[in-house]
């Protein structure tokens, strides 16, 4: 299977798949909650999987968290989700969802020609997709490459006043070879995926001392060292290693992070 990002939109083109991850519908209740007055961009996030798809991609995977709120749910996401993923439908000829972190009693939300995955995660010939808050089954981890999302990657950079911005990106390497004492074998590849959703901001990856999330990709079995890194517009950065900053803290929904996407 041929894995290649899609240029200037977080998605990733798998043959006839169009992969995408952590949508966090919803999000706009959470900032509103806060103080924030933003609209909703469901039907931009819609625009961009129309145009990531292209006329090449027939299916859909959706790599978890379709939800925003945990616990429990908002209107937006009850309003929402169902029109997002009849309108997916029309499009594609199959929808599917591998269930994240958020996506408590997803059932309510989606129509029923959506097919829900397990949290474990599914493989379509030499590649397994999870979204990675929890260990993927044997059979996922029996593929050649594992394809990830929930840790929203981006990387910080900081200027020599200390402005930080951060940028979403691809981050791919390879699985250590070392043995596993949950699995009899591992993949020799990975691909953690950005978010969808740019309201999310991003989670910078090169801070030094700060763990990524899940057990995988927070674990020993990943060679970050030695990952490379790449934006949304396809700039290679180079090794992780080569990035690393001091401090800064892994920052999932900070104002800064808000107001550097709505901007």
């Amino acid at each position: 299977m041929d894995l290649q990002p899609v240029h200037g939109i977080p998605a990733l083109r798998a043959d006839e798949y169009l992969v995408i991850g952590d949508l966090h519908i919803g999000i706009e209740s959470h900032w509103r909650s806060k103080g924030f007055h933003v609209t909703s961009r469901t039907d931009d996030m819609f625009d961009s999987v129309i145009k990531a798809a292209d006329d090449t991609a027939s299916r859909l995977i959706v790599l978890g968290d379709v939800k925003d709120s945990v616990p429990g749910s908002t209107k937006q996401e009850y309003k929402e989700i169902p029109v997002f993923f009849e309108r997916l439908l029309e499009r594609f000829d199959s929808v599917e969802v591998v269930r994240g972190n958020h996506d408590t009693n997803i059932e309510e939300f989606l129509p029923g020609h959506v097919r829900i995955r397990s949290a474990s995660g599914i493989r379509i010939e030499d590649v397994g997709f999870a979204h990675g808050h929890t260990w993927p089954s044997e059979t996922v981890m029996c593929a050649e490459t594992l394809v990830m999302a929930h840790d929203h990657p981006a990387i910080m950079f900081r200027d020599g006043v200390g402005r930080q911005v951060n940028e979403p990106c691809w981050v791919r390497g390879r699985f250590r070879d070392i043995p596993s004492e949950r699995y009899e074998s591992l993949p020799e590849n990975f691909v953690i995926m950005p978010a969808f959703n740019r309201m999310l901001g991003g989670s910078p990856v090169n801070i030094t001392g700060e763990a990524l999330l899940g057990p995988i990709m927070g674990g020993d079995l990943l060679d970050l060292e030695n990952a490379t890194v790449h934006l949304l517009d396809g700039l290679d950065l180079g090794k992780l290693s080569g990035l690393m900053l001091s401090g800064g803290g892994r920052q999932r929904r900070g104002r800064k992070a808000l107001l550097q996407n709505v901007e």
